[in-house]
């Protein structure tokens, strides 16, 4: 494909209807979209993919609660004596 034939995602500013000489757009008037690359950017599952909850940090996490309602229910029988 040479690059005459490759589609230009801006619109050309002089057929884009609703503008003024210049390019400005009127009060009142929608300004165009702007133009887009479908498929731009890095995909998100790639880079990131969903995986849940790691093993270790949720383990990790389960450990220091029940240590920390432990610590708690000692600290109350203690208080009860």
């Amino acid at each position: 494909m040479t690059p005459s034939q490759t589609p230009d995602p801006d619109p050309e500013p002089r057929e884009t209807t609703g503008l003024e000489p210049g390019g400005g757009v009127p009060p009142g008037e929608t300004p165009p979209g702007e133009g887009s690359m479908s498929g731009a950017g890095p995909q998100d599952t790639t880079y990131n993919p969903p995986k849940g909850w790691a093993k270790a940090p949720m383990a990790m996490i389960i450990v220091v609660t029940l240590l920390v309602a432990a610590f708690f229910l000692v600290y109350a029988i203690i208080l009860l004596l």
